[in-house]
């Protein structure tokens, strides 16, 4: 199945929830603006003066997720057997133990690769190819380091090589080790929510010949604490995965083949600063387009608003997501006795114990009694991480929460916008989409405010611009 031949079907209109929810778009001519319901959520297309004829995403119905393709993989898979279960949820895959480095291996280096199978929830598809990859990227200061990760190919009966590259970074917010898609996406770590909000964009890409490299921004077997929420790492670890992929033998993925970014909540910041660094870090890849959803733009503006919020864990682990590259945060010297038994077990945990302190102050845990985003020590790294710093040379798509009215909205919509003008302003061909992240649009469309939530109605825009 090819990149083009999917998006002539899809183009056709899409069915169910997805028709009924682009019905509501509406286009306005000269005004550079979408309306989505009754509320102006901002620009549609960004530096064009003039608004698309068509809503620049749209919701797929469920007959494009669960296409022949997806069906497919579950009709020729099987569920696998309890001992292959076991043996995914092991943490003790030799494959991590990382080679000796002289310093002076290239940005990108394919360390090694292997061939594993996919499996998830029990499940092991079928027509899907996978490889486990190690590879040499550089850390915040540019100093050496080892990342690992997975590449995915989908492999329709007849169909030819992959026609396009995506670089996925997850929702993967996880500081502690084992807790990376390289393990969650071949048994382990499954209860992980990052890869439950990929499964359906994953879907689409596959089912539009779309092969998917997904770093773990680090070894995932590493056991110190994983700089998860550096965007300085975390973009570097994405292109070097994405040279990486290039180099694994018989994928058939050309050196030249079209790449697409795309990047969600933690991930999103990955995305980002991976689009905005490519082309002075990694021009050789052929980046055509970014999607970034629900990122953090500016670090302290997101302690703000997820403090006391449903997400205080969350803001809690992104600080100690940042310390392994800013050394100077110490964050312990800062704790209360209570906040450093918490950050202990925090660094040792995947994402989903970060559910665990909802609504909790932060300012409580320092003794300082100062919101976290007011740390003197703090300021450094917030400010390497901004993002919109400069201008991708990709074309990109912003999607966040269009406003602040929901318990999902942590990252202020104020800032997507900003970051939106900003690379406009440096000459990206921009298109800002927001959602509607409002719990009214939850109670009338729960599939729409799901699907749109984990990007899923963003791959036909994706499948577009990458082509």
């Amino acid at each position: 199945m090819t990149v083009s031949g999917t998006i002539a079907r899809n183009r056709r209109g899409g069915a169910g929830a997805g028709a009924g929810r682009a019905r509501r778009w509406l286009a306005v001519a000269g005004s550079g603006l979408v309306l989505s319901g009754s509320a102006a959520l901002g620009g549609a297309a960004l530096g064009s003066g003039v608004a698309a004829a068509d809503p620049p995403v749209r919701t797929p119905g469920l007959d494009e997720v669960f296409t022949p393709y997806v069906q497919s993989t579950f009709a020729d898979g099987r569920l696998a057997t309890p001992g292959e279960v076991i043996d995914g949820l092991r943490a003790d895959d030799p494959f991590y133990e990382e080679p000796p480095l002289d310093g002076e291996v290239a940005p990108g280096t394919l360390l090694k690769s292997k061939p594993v199978q996919v499996m998830f929830g029990g499940v092991r598809p079928a027509h899907l190819d996978a490889h486990k990859v190690m590879y040499v990227t550089r850390g915040v200061q540019g100093q050496q380091v080892i990342s690992t990760g997975i590449l995915m190919i989908p492999r329709p009966p007849g169909s030819g090589d992959p026609e396009a590259l995506i670089g996925y970074q997850e929702a993967n917010d996880s500081v502690g080790p084992g807790c990376h898609p390289s393990t969650q996406w071949t048994g382990g770590d499954q209860l992980d929510p990052a890869a439950y909000s990929a499964l359906g964009p994953l879907a689409l890409m596959f089912d539009r010949g779309m092969a998917v490299m997904i770093s773990d921004v680090g070894n995932d077997a590493d056991q110190d604490p994983h700089g998860v929420f550096a965007g300085q790492f975390s973009g570097r670890a994405n292109l070097d995965g994405l040279r990486a992929a290039l180099q694994v033998p018989g994928t058939g993925l050309a050196d030249d083949v079209p790449i697409g970014l795309f990047g969600i909540a933690g991930g999103g910041v990955g995305a980002a600063m991976a689009a905005e660094l490519q082309p002075t870090y990694a021009p050789e890849l052929n980046v055509r387009s970014a999607v970034l959803e629900g990122m953090v733009v500016d670090q302290r503006n997101f302690m703000r608003v997820a403090d006391g919020s449903v997400g205080s864990g969350f803001a809690f682990a992104n600080l100690l997501g940042l310390e392994p590259w800013y050394p100077g945060m110490k964050i312990d010297e800062k704790l209360t006795p209570v906040g450093r038994q918490i950050a202990d077990f925090y660094r040792t945990q995947c994402q989903i114990s970060y559910f665990s302190m909802p609504f909790v102050p932060l300012h409580l845990l320092f003794e300082s009694g100062m919101n976290p985003a007011d740390i003197p020590d703090f300021q450094h790294a917030y400010d390497d991480n901004v993002l919109g710093r400069s201008a991708p040379e990709a074309k990109v798509l912003i999607t966040s929460c269009g406003a602040d009215d929901s318990p999902m909205s942590l990252v202020p919509a104020k800032d997507s916008r900003e970051l939106a003008e900003k690379y406009r302003a440096g000459g990206t061909d921009v298109t800002y989409a927001p959602s509607d992240c409002s719990m009214a649009e939850l109670l009338s469309d729960p599939y729409g405010w799901g699907t749109d939530l984990f990007g899923m109605q963003t791959i036909d825009w994706l499948a577009r611009t990458v082509e």
